[in-house]
């Protein structure tokens, strides 16, 4: 039986900084996770905004190489959302999260094949428009009317050029 959280911190304040380190490391070097959560909290943690930049520049080439054809594309879109969500779950803010999905549906609609019927690949892009307006509210008042003229101008352009965008706002 696992001890709770609340134990485990506990126990943690009993430790000293070396035992710390050690298990620290220890957590880092069996999963992949651990190890870039903790370069983020270690490097980045303090300009989040930042950190976002450099995944946004980690996962452009994925997005200019993407396959035409609908199939492989769902697959490596799925791939590169799977990677922007882990990075934006390390941040735990709203405002970064959100900076990497209006992202990520900019260049969906730049590099995806837009005028596909394919379902998978429409459905991809409808989640995470209504993700997106499922977190502006949740943000400061002058940064939900900001993001919320993007998410417009971005809707409206899914609108024009995406087949089967329906969208119930």
């Amino acid at each position: 039986m696992q001890p709770a959280l609340r134990e485990i911190k506990k126990e943690l304040g009993h430790l000293n900084q070396t035992q710390l380190a050690e298990i620290c490391l220890r957590l880092a070097k069996y999963k992949k996770e651990n190890k870039e959560l903790l370069s983020y909290l270690l490097y980045n943690a303090d300009d989040p905004l930042a950190y976002v930049d450099e995944i946004k520049s980690s996962l452009e080439p994925d997005f200019k190489d993407l396959p035409r054809g609908y199939y492989a594309s769902t697959k490596t879109l799925r791939k590169i959302l799977r990677t922007l969500n882990r990075h934006a779950k390390y941040t735990a803010n709203k405002e970064a999260e959100l900076e990497l999905l209006i992202w990520f549906c900019k260049n969906f609609l730049a590099y995806a094949d837009v005028r596909t019927s394919h379902k998978p690949l429409q459905n991809l892009f409808n989640r995470q428009i209504e993700k997106i307006l499922k977190i502006i509210p949740k943000l400061h008042e002058d940064l939900q009317f900001d993001y919320q003229q993007e998410v417009d101008k971005l809707i409206q352009e899914a609108r024009l050029s995406m087949r089967g965008f329906s969208l119930a706002k």
